[in-house]
This record gives structure tokens, sequence and C-alpha cells, in this order.
């Protein structure tokens, strides 16, 4: 080979070297992907996390000062971790290829595969985050002041002393360690480090910053007992619903949440809390309670989808987030004493309460536009006439594709507004409930056929055109399926909206079904 052939192919290379370094921008730390430069990032480097965001979502918003912080954590410690982000809305393929599916969207890749981020959204919850993905399950805690510094990094630290770190119940304690994404976890076989903490060997310690600062488990030391100790103590015993707890309360391991709406700043509030959290105590690792600040505008919308309204203030509900269909239970009494909430919740567990289910009052002119408006009360009388069929909108008022759908829905009641055997209605599903009937996004599209006890979900296209063959097809031609929604937080759901021009499904807001009331 020629010398100027070795030359052009050293320039060739270098060039391309260069260009690929320069190709990847950089914010405040973190790195700025695209379709060109975003596979051989997560090729080059081992950890990446990913975030898929919208200009325009507010959480996005919210979360881009703490990523960056993260970045500038990481980067100053010498991680080898990257923090990096993709405009989903320019990016788009990028999005479809990651299964984006809501804004913000966090994906962390370890040698070029992806898990999802199950974090907090502070940059100190990403950075623990990332290092206990990256890192040992557990801090081998061997020096007296390296534990004391440990113990005080975080509101919530987890420290297993044990006399033998290779015992049955210290492996437990890794293992546990491994499904806590969120908390740091220690362990130490040395004496002066449980004398300096104050501990026993053998025991797990949970050391907090609230309530009682600090709680023992001594026994039942498996992989299960200490994942439901750690459950009943990494929180406080009435934990307030905000931004930053959101997480900690839906990605916890209770399912059960009691949630209690007062006002911080009303005269109640004090006798109230007291009186609640003396309950908490019997029911800790069993049921989560949970203090809305009804003084907060944002928490209006876990009001409404309660049924609430200003005038019910104090009260409280109980609701299984796991349940698909998010049952809700309702207390006959309005008197919140330690003793009616402790009767209330005995109820609960003993399977002895029954589901509230919310319904409007009937509207004395429901049956008198082309689309009939159905509620709770009137639900199964209209929509599960067997001599008709029955085709039913369930919908939010604030959902920005049922504001696009609605047009379209009173188009459909005109065209079988005259049909002897044809129901178009709709059901406001944030006020009305049935007790069969799940609804895990809005707009939901139901269709009832006569004759029949089956439902069948709709899940085409939302033309009028699409909508009137499946009808006259008595419920079989769904067309081409619909697009799926890339917008399931409530908040975006709630702020952003009508930016939104698909025509998807906005889901149940995480923050209620699961993530965030």
């Amino acid at each position: 080979m020629k010398l100027t052939t070795l030359v052009v192919i050293g320039v060739i290379f270098c060039f391309a070297l260069f260009a690929k370094a320069v190709d990847v921008e950089e914010e405040e730390g973190v790195l700025v992907l695209t379709k060109a430069n975003f596979q051989s990032v997560i090729d080059e480097n081992q950890y990446v996390l990913v975030e898929f965001y919208a200009p325009w979502c507010g959480h996005c918003k919210a979360l881009a000062p703490e990523y960056a912080k993260a970045a500038q954590q990481l980067k100053e410690q010498g991680s080898e971790i990257k923090l990096a982000k993709v405009d989903a809305t320019v990016e788009s393929e990028l999005g479809t290829k990651n299964d984006v599916r809501g804004y913000p969207t966090l994906k962390f890749f370890k040698n070029g595969k992806s898990t999802e981020y199950g974090g907090g959204r502070q940059a100190d919850d990403i950075v623990r985050w990332l290092l206990k993905r990256t890192g040992p399950s557990a801090t081998d805690l061997t020096e007296a002041d390296q534990a004391k510094t440990f113990a005080d990094s975080n509101e919530v630290v987890v420290i297993g002393f044990f006399e033998d770190k290779e015992s049955t119940e210290a492996k437990a304690l890794l293992a546990a360690a491994d499904s806590y994404d969120d908390l740091p976890f220690g362990i130490t076989s040395s004496k002066d480090v449980a004398e300096a903490l104050e501990a026993q060997m053998n025991t797990i310690v949970v050391f907090k910053k609230f309530d009682d600062g600090k709680a023992v488990l001594d026994k039942d030391i498996t992989a299960e007992g200490i994942g439901e100790f750690v459950a009943g103590e990494q929180l406080p015993l009435v934990v307030e619903f905000n931004d930053e707890t959101a997480p900690k309360i839906f990605g916890g391991k209770i399912m059960s949440h009691l949630l209690i709406f007062v006002g911080k700043t009303s005269d109640s509030a004090e006798e109230v809390l007291t009186n609640v959290k003396e309950s908490s105590k019997k029911f800790k690792g069993k049921i989560l309670f949970v203090l809305v600040d009804t003084d907060i505008g944002d928490n209006s919308r876990i009001s409404e989808f309660f049924g609430l309204t200003e005038k019910d203030f104090p009260c409280i509900r109980l609701i299984n987030v796991k349940q698909d269909d998010m049952k809700k239970y309702k207390p006959e009494f309005t008197e919140l004493t330690t003793e009616n909430v402790n009767t209330f919740l005995d109820s609960y567990l003993s399977g002895d309460l029954k589901a509230h289910l919310m319904s409007e009052e009937i509207p004395d002119d429901w049956d008198q536009k082309p689309v009939k408006v159905l509620v709770g009360k009137n639900f199964d009388e209209v929509a599960k006439d067997k001599t008709k069929n029955v085709f039913v909108e369930f919908y939010a008022p604030w959902c920005g594709h049922c504001k696009q759908l609605a047009p379209i829905w009173d188009q459909l009641g005109e065209k079988f507004k005259d049909s002897e055997d044809v129901i178009i209605a709709k059901m406001d599903s944030t006020a009305n409930e049935v007790a069969d009937i799940s609804v895990q996004g809005f707009p939901t599209l139901k269709f009832f056929p006569k004759d029949s006890d089956e439902v069948i979900e709709y899940r085409g296209g939302r033309t009028l055109s699409d909508l009137e063959k499946f009808v006259k097809s008595g419920g079989t031609d769904h067309g081409v399926e619909g697009e799926e929604d890339v917008d399931d937080e409530m908040l975006d759901s709630l702020e952003d909206n009508d930016e939104d021009d698909s025509m998807g499904t906005e889901e149940v807001p995480d923050d209620v079904k699961k993530d965030e009331l």
C-alpha cells in the first residue's frame, strides 16, 4: 500500500473520529441525542440514562434542572454513567422504537440493553438510583465514621448488622436491597460500627429523619420479611402527596392507600391529622396514609377523581391502586376520629367493606338529544337493554382527546337518532362509575350488542365513517386500529392536551392509576 494511500486513510479516520465527537451536543452535562448519534452513544457507553421528552410537557420542564444537576454530580464524581435526552416530538422514530408512551419517559441502558427507570425525579434520587443500578446492592461499612456519614446521607437508610456477612440473614438483606432502587442499603460485620450507630448485631435497622427516628427488625429476617418491614418504615406514618413523594407512594409495595383530604391551614387540620396519625400506627405496613392538602390547587384533580368538592372536606377515601378497576371505598361517617377510622379500615381488611360507586343524578333531559347522557344510576337500564345496540363513550371533561372526539360523537348520534335499535350515549367517568365496567383510558368506547351479555371495546379509527361502519356491523368491523397515546402523565394531560393533535387515548392519570392519585 502506498504511503499516500495510508495518509488518506488516516485523514479520513481522524475526520470520522472528529465528526463523531462533535456530533454529540451537550447541554448542562446532558448529551443531546438524535437519530444520527443515538446508537453510537449507547454502544460506546456502558451506562446511559436517556430522557425522552416533549418541549411543551409540564413534567419535563420540572425535571430538566434536576436532570442537569444529576448529570453534573455524576461528572464531578468521575462516574462513567452518562445522562442524555431526546426530543421525542422531533425524533419520533426513536420514541416509537423505545416504546415511549408518555412524557417524560426515562430508559436506562446498560451494555446496550434498556430497562425502565424507576427512581424519583430529584437530582439526588436520580444519582442514587443510578449508583444502585451500577454498583453493589449494599455498601460495605467498615469504619464508624464512614457508617455515621452513610446513615445520615439520606432521609431513609437501611443497614444490616451481621456477625457473619455470609449468613442466610445477610444474604437475605442483599436480596431485598436488589429490589429497592430508591433506598441506600448498607451492611457491616463490625461491632465498632454497630456500637457507633447504637445498634445490635444480627438486626436490621431503618434509620429515618422522621417519626421515631429508627426502626429495628430482629426476627423474620428473610428477603420477604425485610421487604415488608422496609415498606412499612420507609415513609412517614402520614405522607403528604406531592411531586417528590408521588414516586415513593405509588412505587412502593403497599397498594392500599387511605387518602386524607384536608387543608393544612384549615381549623380542623391539627385534630384530623392527630387522629389519623394515631390510626396509622395500627395499620403500618398494611395501609399507607396519604395526606392530600386541599389548599393546593393542583390537588383538585385528585379530589375530582373521587367526586369530592370543597363542602366534603375534611374527609377520607380508600383505594387499592393495584386493582385494575381501582375500587374506591367511602366511609359512612364524617367525624374523623381514630376509632371511626380504625373500624373503617378493619372492615376493609376483613373484606366486609363494599366499594363505593359514584353517580351523578339522572339529568331531566338525558334522552332529549341524539347522544344520550348516562350516569351511574341509569347506566344498566340503558346500556344493558338487550333490545338495543348501545355504543357508549366513557370520557373525562379535561381530556384533550375527548374534546376532539366530541363533535364527531355528536354527528354519530345524529346518524342514528331515528334508529329503533341503536343508541349512541356518553358518560362522564370522572363522576360516574359502574361495577363491572373498567375504564383504563379516556376516551374509552364500548359497544353493548343487543341480545347479548358481551361488551366489545372499540379500538378502531375515530372518523365518523369508521364509527358508523362499526355500529352498522353490530360491533364487528373495527377498521384500522387507532394510534396509541403518547401522553399518559396526569399533569401533561391536564396542562397540555389542547396542544396534542393526535386522536389517541389519554390514560387514567398515572398518578391516579398507580402513579400519583
